[in-house]
């Protein structure tokens, strides 16, 4: 079986309950969840031998984070303890014309801290066909971002292929940072996964005629912004989320995949009374992950990709509990939702 591994941090999640706000709730909601550890739960419950990699405290919430991968069949035996606490983040969910607010609480975290030693590549990229990281990796902190590299160039050395997905973070760090940083490890990178706002600020790269906010889409310029981030840094392929938002309950949702000589676009789900959106780029980036690793073709791995990604609207909480025929199902057309007897 092909094995995929991902890197980053694992955090604590504390969010008031249903659409309460921060200065209104007497209690959280918690559960745990980042960007990779997302992406490794997704490509576990399709069936795929799937690893995280990262670094959390020796301690019982450390443990109870470790625990919440394990329950998925995520290998967690790559896990390095240590460091003097875990990184948390705060959840508002909104509503209607409110938007959703996340406040982080995670500097100084084990994974921000953690040292190249801490982690034997070699050992880790035993018999590993995918590697997968995000931009928010690097952003914690220089020690982080030179991890990623030494990782990123021990997965070409072992023709492994690399995906990561920009997810510029404008609490984490500036977009002068995050293009230094970020060009200097996408040469390693066989997939790249953004939207237009990433693609904007970490390389400067808009797509003309285009207003997200407005719902406003222009998929010639998507286009252009997906072959010149191939030309600049030679990816395979160009995968662009396309997020339409109505309102914080209602989006529009679909993507495009470019392979350098076409490109190609999903259909567009109509997602209505939005449980939870958090995750939902990352289990895109898993569907995409899975489609290509299957050999679907482009068309039919952003299919998977974007139903997949649909799905995870329905679902509290950062990781996307669905299965492959589960998505098949809505990406074959079935979206009545109704009972399954």
């Amino acid at each position: 079986m092909k094995k995929v591994v991902t890197f980053g941090e694992l955090m604590l999640r504390l969010a008031p309950p249903l659409y309460e706000r921060f200065v209104q709730c007497t209690q959280f909601n918690v559960t745990f969840g980042g960007g990779e550890a997302n992406v490794a739960v997704s490509l576990a419950n399709y069936g795929l031998d799937t690893a995280y990699v990262t670094k959390l405290p020796n301690n019982e919430i450390g443990q109870a984070a470790v625990n919440s991968l394990r329950k998925f069949g995520v290998d967690t035996g790559k896990i390095a303890r240590g460091g003097a606490r875990i990184g948390i983040y705060f959840l508002e969910k909104g509503a209607n014309q409110r938007p959703s607010k996340v406040v982080y609480d995670r500097a100084n975290s084990a994974i921000a801290t953690a040292a190249a030693e801490d982690f034997d590549w070699d050992d880790i990229f035993n018999g590993v066909a995918w590697f997968h990281f995000t931009g928010i990796t690097p952003a914690l902190s220089p020690s982080a971002a030179d991890i990623c590299m030494v990782a990123a160039k021990k997965a070409k050395e072992k023709n492994i292929t690399v995906s990561c997905d920009l997810n510029y973070r404008k609490n984490l760090w500036t977009k002068a940072e995050a293009q230094e940083t970020m060009a200097k490890l996408m040469p390693f990178v066989d997939v790249c996964i953004a939207n237009e706002e990433d693609a904007s600020d970490v390389f400067g790269i808009t797509a003309s005629g285009t207003d997200v906010a407005g719902g406003h889409l222009n998929h010639d310029a998507y286009i252009d912004v997906a072959k010149q981030l191939k030309d600049r840094f030679g990816f395979r392929h160009v995968a662009i989320t396309l997020r339409e938002s109505v309102s914080a309950n209602h989006n529009d949702w679909s993507a495009m995949l470019y392979d350098g000589g076409r490109a190609h676009f999903s259909k567009k789900y109509e997602i209505r009374d939005i449980v939870d959106r958090v995750g939902g780029g990352d289990s895109f980036g898993a569907g995409l992950i899975y489609g290509l690793m299957s050999g679907m073709d482009d068309q039919g791995a952003l299919e998977f990709a974007v139903a997949a990604s649909c799905l995870k609207h329905s679902l509290e909480g950062d990781y996307n509990m669905v299965t492959v025929a589960e998505v098949n199902a809505l990406a074959g057309g079935n979206a009545s939702g109704r009972v399954q007897r």
